[in-house]
Parts: C-alpha cells; sequence; structure tokens
C-alpha cells in the first residue's frame, strides 16, 4: 500500500510542467471582450525551460501545471505584442498598388536602406486608398491566452538536443 501511495505520488510530481520537460498544448487568445482573435487547435509543443520561444511570462504562468490544465495569462501590450506605432501604418492611392494586394489581408514584405525587411499588411481599402499596417495584428491590444495542457513528459535525450517538431512561439 506505501509503495502504490509512494508511486503515486512521484508519478504526480513528475507529470507537472518544470524545466527539461517536454510540453504539448493548445489556445485561444481573446481580447478584453473575450472575443477570440487566434485558435491554434494543432498542438504546439516545447521543452519547459530549453530554448523555448514562449513568452517568458507565459512560460512561468505554466510551471507546475499538469496535463488538462487550462493557464490563462493576460498580457498588456508591452509584455506581448508591444504599442501601435502608428508610424507603420501607410496609406496610398489604390492605383499605385499592384493588383495582388488589392484585398485585405494581403501581405507585402519592404525592406529599407539597411537592408532589414518588415512584412506590411493591407488593412483598409476606402475612397481610393490602400492603407498598410506594418504593426502586428494584436498590437496595442491587452490579450489573454486560455491554454490547454495536453501533455507533459520527460523530454528524451533527442528532444533536449534536437529540439521538438511543431515548436513554435506562442505567438
Amino acid at each position: 500500500m506505501c509503495a502504490l501511495f509512494f508511486s503515486q505520488i512521484t508519478k504526480t510530481m513528475s507529470d507537472k510542467i518544470s524545466n527539461n520537460k517536454f510540453v504539448s498544448l493548445t489556445y485561444t487568445i481573446t481580447d478584453e471582450s473575450d472575443n477570440i482573435l487566434e485558435r491554434i487547435d494543432m498542438p504546439i509543443q516545447y521543452i519547459h525551460g530549453h530554448r523555448s520561444q514562449l513568452i517568458e511570462k507565459i512560460e512561468n504562468a505554466l510551471a507546475g501545471h499538469q496535463t488538462g490544465d487550462l493557464v490563462q495569462v493576460a498580457l498588456l501590450p508591452e509584455e506581448g505584442f508591444g504599442a501601435h506605432q502608428p508610424e507603420l501604418t501607410f496609406s496610398d492611392d489604390i492605383e499605385n498598388v499592384p493588383p495582388q494586394f488589392h484585398s485585405i489581408g494581403a501581405e507585402v514584405e519592404f525592406q529599407n536602406d539597411q537592408g532589414e525587411s518588415k512584412i506590411f499588411r493591407v488593412t483598409r481599402i476606402e475612397d481610393g486608398k490602400l492603407t498598410v499596417d506594418g504593426n502586428h495584428p494584436f498590437a496595442g491590444k491587452t490579450v489573454t491566452y486560455n491554454i490547454t495542457v495536453k501533455e507533459v513528459r520527460d523530454a528524451t535525450e533527442s528532444e533536449m538536443k534536437n529540439g521538438v517538431e511543431n515548436m513554435n512561439a506562442l505567438h
């Protein structure tokens, strides 16, 4: 009886998110009005505390949780996607813009004189004008990550060395 109890406690403790654990999760991002801005149903995976690309506040909030837990993390603009920068929004006459960019959501990559490139999205077309915006779509917003932990286990030696598939950043 004692050995079984100890085994269950050890298993429960080892299934909690901590450094060098393989973690699989899904999430939604909601705005302050609880509108869903993004939904990721295909689990993303990472190794906790090991070269993960998670936002630090999110990774810290996940520590100690286990499979099945729902973890909510609110991020202010400065903790997540930054403030909206008006200088990254430009409008031009639509006839000056190539036709392949004449739709909301179309993306165009611009490069500055230093060779740095940035993606801009078409955000508005009205009155013969087309507007592109280089801000992240969530810039300036307080957002909440609603994360469901799908799996927690010890990372394999190979995963520690090479990373894992679907190791994406929570963006």
